[in-house]
Parts: C-alpha cells; structure tokens; sequence
C-alpha cells in the first residue's frame, strides 16, 4: 500500500511538473517567492487594523501564531525528523524535472508554504462573519492553491508534502481561531 501511494505520489508530481511553460514558469517562482508574501501580508494586515480597529489586537497575534506555529512545525519538526528529500534531491527523480527555480533545502516533507497559506485561510474563513468577506475568503483560498501548486511545479514538494503541509495549517488556524472565539467578546460576529 505505502508502495502504491509513493508510486502515485511520484506520478502526479511529474505530470504537475511536465505541464509546464515559459509564462506558467514566470507565475509560479513568482508565487513560491517568500519576498512576494511581505507585501500582500502587510496589505492584509493594513486592511485587518482598519477595518477591526481595535479587535485587531487579538486577531493580529492569534493569525501571526498560527502562520508561524505552522511554519515552524513543519520546519524545524517534520523536515528534519522525517528527512525526506525533495523531489529535486532524489537521485531517481532530478534528471527527470523540470527546475526552473533551481532546488530549495534538502528535505521536504512538510510543505511550509502550504501549511502557512492553509493556516490563514482557515483562520479567517473561521473567524470573519458569515455570509461578509466573500471575496477575501475565496481569495485566501486562491492563494492557498496558488502557493501549493506552484510548490509541485517548481519541483520543491510531492503532492503528500503539500497535503500534509496543508493539514498542520488547518489545525493551527482551526486551533487559533477556537481561542479567538473564546476570547474575542460575544458581539464580535454581529459587529465585524
């Protein structure tokens, strides 16, 4: 079994992978670019503070745990402790893709741009009211899908990396927005 899902693993890397092209290169080393991230976060976080004024103060440190809780379990705990290789650090696999980003730290799995983008998206569809923020919801998720694709384009991650990834975010955001909701006041979805 663990055989057949490493085999499947590998498949849907390479035909992420090999679906390439010169336009589609440009877009997803743009995207994988940790420097891209600064300025659309700040502008969330501007967006955040203006808009909840004084709510930001829990909502700012809750968000900026869970993105960083997320970054640093998968990290500093699972890269090191699982010490899988990237797809462009196996010997079996280099020759075979298509690296127009080059190849990042040796081990990959857990997906860390998965689990942060994951982390925000969870937390703020959780904690931003019902039926408001649509576009900022579908948004977030976009990016999230955006980041993890381009991981397995860029040849950086396996698709279980990016799973996996996903799944330490959603429990910090989920988490983070459980002890938002505990300490944020009671009116805080019918003000927002």
């Amino acid at each position: 079994m663990l055989e057949a899902i490493k085999q499947l693993d590998r498949q849907l890397l390479l035909a992420i992978n090999h679906a390439h092209s010169p336009l589609l290169d440009a877009v997803m080393v743009f995207a994988s670019n940790r420097l891209v991230w600064f300025p659309v976060y700040a502008v969330l976080i501007g967006w955040l503070i203006y808009h909840f004024r004084w709510r930001a103060a829990l909502l700012l440190p809750l968000v900026i745990a869970a993105v960083g809780l997320a970054d640093s379990i998968t990290s500093r705990l699972f890269k090191p402790f699982f010490g899988r290789p990237r797809p462009c650090h196996d010997a079996s696999l280099d020759h075979l893709l298509h690296l127009p980003d080059g190849c990042g730290g040796q081990f990959g799995f857990l997906s860390s741009h998965a689990a942060n983008s994951m982390a925000l998206a969870v937390f703020l569809a959780i904690i931003l009211p019902p039926g408001r923020f649509r576009g900022l919801k579908i948004g977030v998720f976009a990016w999230f899908a955006l980041l993890s694709y381009s991981r397995m384009y860029l040849g950086a991650h396996y698709p279980t990396d990016v799973l996996g990834g996903a799944a330490v975010g959603a429990i910090m955001g989920w988490l983070a927005a459980v002890a938002f909701r505990r300490w944020a006041p009671r009116w805080w979805p019918a003000q927002a």
